[in-house]
């Protein structure tokens, strides 16, 4: 599952994205309120965490943006511990649920468990489609009894394809959503990356495909 982490403080942000991917979370990680917004607004998220203070922006301002923009994506809050006040007014605005700071790390692990199984877009560890099935936790994709675990790029893209069956996505979109933002990578790095999920597909057995279409871009769809 991937998640959008906002915190000033890089130390914490740091040790934090360390621990959630150990526990097989994909992160990305901002360090202001502008860039939580540009990235929650342009990228598929299964959580957003919001710290309440930061540069630009502040946590409930981005919360604010977000929800009025009818952004669904289940949010954390991470407040300071004497803020009783910036708790209610987070909930009120439509955060799920906020952890005050300092946390222990199997608190925050456990709150972010308990918001993403809940949350309106929830969706299930395993995607399929046709024969084939992905399981988010371990990142293997698999036929039957063949399976493979995928790299971590292949695997965002593998996850957005199942997620938006039957959808064209544009190179650029996959690029935004795997890679970032703000990325250097160049565009001929999604072409790479679909021939390798191509070769993996053909090679388990798969009656599903990536079809291109020109000028518009790709599609998972049963094989013809």
């Amino acid at each position: 599952m991937k998640l959008l982490y906002a915190e000033d403080e890089k130390s914490l942000s740091e040790a934090v994205v360390d621990v959630l991917e150990y526990n097989k979370f994909i992160v990305d990680a901002v360090y202001d309120g502008q860039d939580a917004l540009d990235y929650a607004c342009s990228g598929h998220y299964d959580g957003i965490i919001l710290d309440i203070m930061m540069p630009k922006l502040s946590g409930l301002e981005v919360l604010r943006r977000l929800r009025a923009s009818g952004l669904k994506t289940p949010i954390l809050l991470l407040t300071a511990k004497s803020e009783v006040e910036d708790r209610i007014e987070g909930l009120d605005l439509g955060a799920d649920d906020y952890l005050a700071k300092p946390f222990a790390m199997g608190e925050l692990l456990a709150r972010i468990r308990a918001m993403l199984r809940r949350g309106n877009d929830f969706t299930p560890d395993l995607l399929t489609s046709g024969n084939l099935t992905l399981d988010r936790r371990s990142y293997t994709l698999s036929v039957g009894e063949q399976r493979l675990v995928l790299p971590k790029l292949e695997f965002q893209l593998m996850e957005l394809f199942l997620l938006n069956k039957g959808i064209y996505l544009s190179t650029e979109d996959l690029l935004v959503k795997v890679w970032g933002y703000d990325t250097d990578t160049e565009i001929g790095a999604v072409w790479v990356y679909i021939s390798y999920l191509r070769k993996k597909l053909s090679s388990l057995g798969a009656n599903v495909v990536i079809k291109a279409k020109r000028n518009i871009g790709y599609v998972l769809e049963p094989a013809p």
